[in-house]
């Protein structure tokens, strides 16, 4: 596999070859960081990790994972830099370009993660933007595999709003890699019917499959990974809030779900989760619409049947098999 000097923007842009032999490289990685051997093969490079939306485990990943490979890092806050206020997105990328050996990017349309790449001419990372999430993807496919053996044949259902970056790359992700992928989910939280196709095409190549069923009982069925993220993403307005609580409770990840699942079902979440009322944003929401438990209960999200950690984990060992794939010569 050789993905040096290619920018990592989303997994639409890589092989089934590729993205399997990134999780093979990221397990290695974490076998070697888990028995202390050290593999700082790149020392003397440095990276930029521009966020224009915040996050703990995009950010600590990436910053660890840079560091292991021996490379210094600049972290780049929505109050550190000039990028999209003062200069544009290509002559920022210019800029770093010239200073840097590899961009991560986390924030708002494609179009910005795209325009760093193309002008920048070292390798960008998507670190998340409103349309894709490829390096959690590939944290929730190591993850699988470590748990189930394999990735090909397992079924996987992702509840809630399937419309955004999560829902439209674990969608991308299965039918690369031949799961069998269902989003479960009111029909206006259907992923853009143009990617339904373009991923139904991609998954009959792949031996996957695609569904969009709005049971959840009916999803589940058989299913060995349930998944689902917060209802309402980063950068939208507190006022949707009603909207999607409303619109999507009854697709709550439960005990009574997952029973309906299959026996060795496992629960993921990218995080955070509003399970319980240890946040802010959880009491506010609680206080506003008398909800205390929002896309799963906590009862699921505590259970042994709950994996959101070693995901949240892998994040930095197959972000630093992204890192090191496409910068090492």
């Amino acid at each position: 596999m050789n993905l040096s000097g290619r920018s990592f923007l989303k997994l639409m842009d890589f092989t089934p070859t590729e993205i399997e032999g990134l999780i093979d490289l990221a397990a290695e990685l974490k076998d070697k960081k888990h028995r202390g051997i050290a593999h700082d093969e790149l020392r003397g490079k440095n990276v930029a990790l521009i966020f224009e939306k915040t996050s703990t485990r995009t950010r600590c990943s990436f910053e660890v994972a840079a560091h292991d490979l021996g490379m210094g890092v600049t972290y780049l806050d929505p109050s550190g830099s000039q990028i999209g206020h003062k200069e544009s997105i290509a002559d920022t990328a210019r800029v770093l370009g010239r200073m840097y050996d590899g961009i991560e990017y986390r924030g708002y349309g494609q179009e910005i993660v795209d325009t760093l790449a193309k002008y920048s001419g070292v390798p960008v990372w998507n670190g998340l933007t409103n349309e894709f999430h490829p390096t959690q993807i590939l944290a929730d496919f190591l993850t699988i595999r470590e748990r189930f053996g394999k990735l090909k044949g397992i079924k996987l259902v992702y509840m809630g709003d399937a419309r955004y970056n999560m829902g439209n790359s674990l969608m991308v992700g299965c039918a690369k890699m031949g799961l069998h992928f269902v989003a479960c989910a009111p029909r206006k939280y259907f992923p853009d019917p143009e990617l339904m196709e373009q991923c139904q095409a991609i998954a009959a190549e792949n031996g996957a499959t695609v569904e969009f069923i709005e049971d959840p009982a009916e999803a589940v069925k058989g299913a060995q990974v349930i998944y689902t993220d917060v209802w309402v993403s980063m950068g939208e307005p507190d006022e949707v809030w009603a909207e999607r609580i409303r619109d999507l409770i009854g697709y709550q990840v439960n005990s009574k779900l997952m029973a309906q699942a299959a026996p060795d079902c496992v629960f993921m979440h990218c995080l955070p989760a509003f399970h319980d009322l240890n946040t802010a944003v959880g009491r506010k929401m609680s206080k506003m619409f008398g909800v205390d438990e929002m896309e799963v209960t906590n009862e699921v999200f505590e259970s042994p049947a709950s994996i959101v950690f070693d995901e949240a984990e892998n994040r930095m060992h197959t972000i630093k098999a992204v890192m090191l794939a496409t910068l090492r010569k």
